[in-house]
């Protein structure tokens, strides 16, 4: 059954270039962590909350077919892969979309996330919807994105998920000025993307999980330019606060950068203890490492 958010984007035209020469031929999206890409993660995580549209923004990139092939392996090729074994099948049909599910639009030049999101504009018509960014690899039960839905339930609006990051580290993120606290939930005032760190308004940052309201497209269309030049998602929904309610979200469950080689390892090392099957062998092969 549908939930509230019936649609999500997904921008993946980016270019990799913190993983080259791995991403060379492979989408950044398509690096497994363990056995399954990051882009399967966060579908997993959107069908979780009820959402039965995925709608993907690719680059011009020859990446972009691979993408493409992966999400739309053909029927056969599914059918012999996940004959192989009853575990196989299983992990094959939770990765697998219906048809029509995936959706895809191309965002023609690298202008940013908001243009990103905007490429998504026709796709998603007039109706409130979802951002995932398959980078941050969100581990939430329940999924990082239901959470953020349910608020909306409550709220309205749009809902970003934040948390907090060491001062120095502003400059990378979208930083909020915080209002009033209800529990996790924090009344969004204002929003500054990359600030230095002597002007952040706080160091409570928005990650990579949105629910926006399609008003968002008409400040997109106006193709601002903020931090680097580029057309800024965050400088678009700073332009709605007072207009629509705005909240933020700690959600519940642990966040991992896999847009970063640190933040990639971390999670190969998270989800490996969490797998029963190899978490022994991992622990001694850390050990043993510990003591080269």
């Amino acid at each position: 059954m549908a939930g509230a958010i019936r649609k999500a984007v997904f921008p993946v035209a980016g270019l990799g270039t913190r993983f080259l020469p791995a991403t060379r031929a492979l989408p950044k999206e398509l690096l497994p962590i363990i056995d399954r890409p990051l882009i399967d993660y966060a579908i997993a995580e959107a069908r979780a909350a009820g959402i039965e549209t995925m709608i993907f923004v690719t680059g011009l990139d020859s990446n972009a077919s691979q993408l493409r092939s992966h999400l739309n392996l053909p029927a056969d090729r599914m059918a012999a892969l996940a004959g192989k074994s009853a575990e196989l099948g299983r992990a094959m049909a939770a990765a697998d979309l219906p048809p029509g599910a995936a959706q895809f639009v191309t965002q023609e030049e690298p202008l940013g996330l908001g243009h990103a999101v905007w490429c998504a504009r026709e796709l998603v018509g007039d109706e409130p919807f979802a951002v995932l960014l398959p980078d941050d690899l969100m581990d939430c039960d329940p999924s990082a994105i239901a959470q953020l839905v349910a608020v909306f339930e409550e709220t309205g609006g749009g809902v970003v998920a934040v948390e907090d990051v060491p001062k120095e580290d502003t400059q990378r993120y979208g930083v909020i000025d915080p209002g009033a606290v209800e529990g996790r939930r924090v009344e969004v005032r204002g929003l500054v993307e990359k600030p230095r760190p002597e002007d952040a308004p706080s160091t409570l940052s928005v990650i990579g999980r949105y629910v926006l309201p399609p008003e968002i497209f008409d400040e997109l269309a106006r193709f601002e330019r903020g931090a680097g030049g580029e057309i800024q998602l965050t400088d678009a929904m700073a332009k709605l606060i007072g207009v629509t309610p705005f909240h933020g979200l700690r959600t519940v469950g642990r966040r991992f950068d896999c847009g970063s080689k640190a933040g990639f390892i971390a999670a190969q090392i998270g989800f490996a203890l969490k797998d029963t099957e190899i978490r022994d062998d991992v622990l001694r092969q850390m050990e043993t490492e510990l003591r080269v």
